[in-house]
């Protein structure tokens, strides 16, 4: 064999090593949207293949069960929405890290809100597929940074507040302008799409949070 031949066939593994990859991710974004719609039960395999452009064959290549995809996709909603809490540092100025998660939440309700509510879908079911992700990783994750808000506690850098009940408030706060965005628009006529309601919603939020906690939150922007 020419010395040149093994690495001939590399780009074109490659490229199916890519297009395989792409496949997949095409079809956790179709399960997301037929899934966020219809629920686990609702929703066939054939909607989902429809859905990501592909056979029903190919599909079950890549999942073999439709339960399989749901969920896959719920642990890729799960690693999305919990991403910006590892930001919270024992080291970071507690109203800058505060401040910036929850814009971060919010702009995820915002660019997200199917991802929102699918996971909120699970949970008010009992979490039946995803109960081991909640109380594993999930459960180490919210312990490790309740740990740090409990050390900022301590420190007066932050007033008295349980670290648990922070964090949830906060998670109910953003995600209710992706879970209930109907809701919002038919109150107020606007969403997080509006670029003026979504800052006006980050410095409403930021002043509730900080403000209990005790620290100076920057003026709301004027109407």
């Amino acid at each position: 064999m020419e010395p040149g031949k093994p690495f001939e066939a590399r780009p074109p593994e490659r490229r199916r090593r890519k297009d395989g990859e792409a496949r997949r991710e095409a079809i956790l974004d179709a399960g997301l949207e037929v899934f966020s719609s219809l629920g686990l039960h609702g929703a066939s395999v054939e909607q989902l293949a429809e859905r990501a452009g592909i056979s029903k064959t190919n599909l079950l290549y890549y999942f073999p069960s439709k339960e399989e995809l749901y969920l896959a996709v719920l642990r890729r909603v799960l690693d999305v929405w919990l991403d910006p809490l590892q930001a919270l540092d024992a080291n970071s100025e507690p109203a800058e890290a505060l401040s910036a998660y929850i814009r971060t939440k919010l702009i995820l309700s915002r660019d997200a809100p199917q991802a929102s509510r699918l996971f909120c879908l699970e949970v008010v079911q009992g979490a039946p597929l995803l109960r081991g992700e909640l109380e594993g990783p999930l459960r180490h994750l919210v312990e490790t940074k309740a740990g740090i808000i409990s050390g900022w506690i301590a420190d007066g850098r932050i007033g008295a507040h349980d670290p648990y009940h922070l964090i949830f408030s906060i998670w109910a706060i953003t995600q209710h302008y992706a879970d209930f965005a109907v809701q919002v628009d038919a109150i107020t006529g606007r969403g997080l799409d509006d670029p003026d309601f979504l800052e006006r919603t980050v410095a409403s939020t930021q002043a509730l949070v900080l403000t209990g906690l005790g620290i100076r939150a920057l003026p709301l922007p004027s109407s």
